[in-house]
């Protein structure tokens, strides 16, 4: 039973004007883009190597949960190199000749940007292997006795990959990516400064406080961060001046159910599901999802990642637990396993 989510780190494609906003939040620059501090240091010295010699920049693979900046350090690194970026996503480049069409298209130092690229298909992967290791790409013109392959120079050009679930990767795919990096989890103190910069490119009035109070909330999440601040907005144009105090976020986050870590009812009733079946036996995944009526792979990228990095589950050799913590912050008693 899937459950829209104030909270959720998906993309939402069908509201034009949501996606106009969320591109003018974007950072353009390292120097705009608050966070990722070591992950910037090693991209910026790549960077300032590729352009001295006059090269693109080697091939670079972002992972990490939804929603922490992966497609917007793309952008930004195309704009440090000064080169132009082709956006796709990896179910949207179904054959080989989508991907065929997209390299022969692009120019030299331009950056290609696959989305979700661990969910491109085995026959588009195997094309892509030499284009990014050789800048050679192998077509087969005619059919049957007639057939021949021809290969075709492509320009020297950037992948830039991003993906949730490594592990899915093929590991050929892998090995030809010379940058590889994890996008960590913010801070708060990191939430409150981006939540700041969003409040002031909106033109929305918002204090200190209100902002670290919303950075508490956001999971430690930039899209969720800006989500959040968009709702807040919109609750104190019609509720009040528009002016966004703690009285006010308060009020707004109670009313979309959002906890003081960030849980809303979907996180709350994933944990309530596991304690009231099992307690505080492990349980599997395949168990959870049954529990919840969600599909595994939610379960794995959209919920666990916050509610591991914050103890309140723990994998464990046999399965899932919910942990002490959770137990205190949701009000119940905590048995210790036998």
């Amino acid at each position: 039973m899937a459950i829209e989510r104030i909270i959720d780190t998906s993309h939402h494609h069908d509201d034009a004007d949501e996606q106009v906003i969320e591109v003018t939040l974007r950072p353009q620059s390292f120097d705009d883009y608050v966070g990722q501090e070591r992950l910037k240091k090693n991209l910026k010295l790549s960077i300032d190597a590729a352009k001295k010699r006059g090269e693109p920049i080697d091939h670079v693979l972002l992972y990490g949960p939804p929603g922490l900046g992966k497609t917007t350090m793309a952008t930004v690194i195309a704009n440090e190199m000064g080169q132009s970026i082709r956006v796709t996503a990896g179910p949207a480049i179904e054959r080989a000749g989508d991907l065929a069409s997209i390299l022969t298209n692009l120019a030299d130092g331009d950056i290609l940007f696959i989305d979700e690229i661990h969910r491109l298909s085995r026959t588009v992967e195997e094309v892509l292997y030499s284009a990014m290791e050789d800048f050679k790409l192998d077509i087969v013109i005619g059919k049957g006795p007639a057939a021949r392959s021809v290969r075709l120079d492509l320009p020297k050009f950037t992948v830039i990959g991003a993906t949730t679930r490594t592990g899915a990767l093929a590991a050929p795919l892998r090995d030809r990516f010379g940058h590889i990096h994890r996008l960590e989890f913010y801070t708060p103190e990191e939430i409150a400064r981006i939540i700041t910069r969003s409040a002031a490119i909106l033109d929305s009035k918002m204090d200190d406080s209100s902002a670290d109070m919303l950075s508490t909330r956001a999971r430690l999440t930039p899209r969720i961060a800006n989500r959040l601040l968009k709702r807040v907005r919109d609750y104190a144009d019609v509720n009040g001046d528009g002016i966004i105090d703690t009285v006010t976020a308060e009020k707004a986050l109670s009313m979309l159910e959002i906890d003081e870590l960030g849980l809303d009812p979907a996180d709350r009733r994933l944990l309530e599901s596991i304690i009231e079946n099992y307690g505080t036996n492990p349980v599997g995944l395949t168990t959870i999802a049954a529990l919840t009526g969600d599909e595994a792979t939610t379960i794995e990228d959209f919920y666990e990642p916050y509610l591991m990095q914050i103890g309140f589950i723990e994998r464990t050799p046999r399965g899932r637990r919910v942990t002490a913590k959770a137990y205190k912050h949701l009000g119940k008693t905590y048995k210790h396993p036998d």
